[in-house]
């Protein structure tokens, strides 16, 4: 990864399942040039790892902190990671 880049795994607080959040999470990704996943969790958040050139993955999680009509984030938890090595972005059962 270049010296811009930046890899990040977020987890989701509120009422993000039920709502299209990870279909909403996929286009915004796919809008914004990021890679990487999203997928619902057992405790009712949603995971994602969001990797690409910094600027991109951090106005995409400014847009998750809003996310789609339908959802309330209560807030997310951010921590950096390792590059992720594939491509495009998918969403995960």
């Amino acid at each position: 990864m270049s010296i811009d880049s930046k890899t990040i795994r977020a987890v989701i607080r509120g009422r993000v399942q039920g709502v299209s959040y990870r279909a909403w999470t996929k286009k915004q990704a796919d809008r914004h040039g990021v890679a990487g996943w999203v997928r619902n969790r057992p405790d009712r958040t949603v995971e994602a790892l969001f990797s690409g050139p910094a600027e991109a993955v951090e106005t995409l999680l400014a847009a998750c902190r809003r996310g789609p009509f339908a959802a309330r984030v209560d807030g997310i938890e951010v921590s950096e990671t390792d590059a992720f090595k594939g491509q495009g972005f998918e969403i995960r059962s």
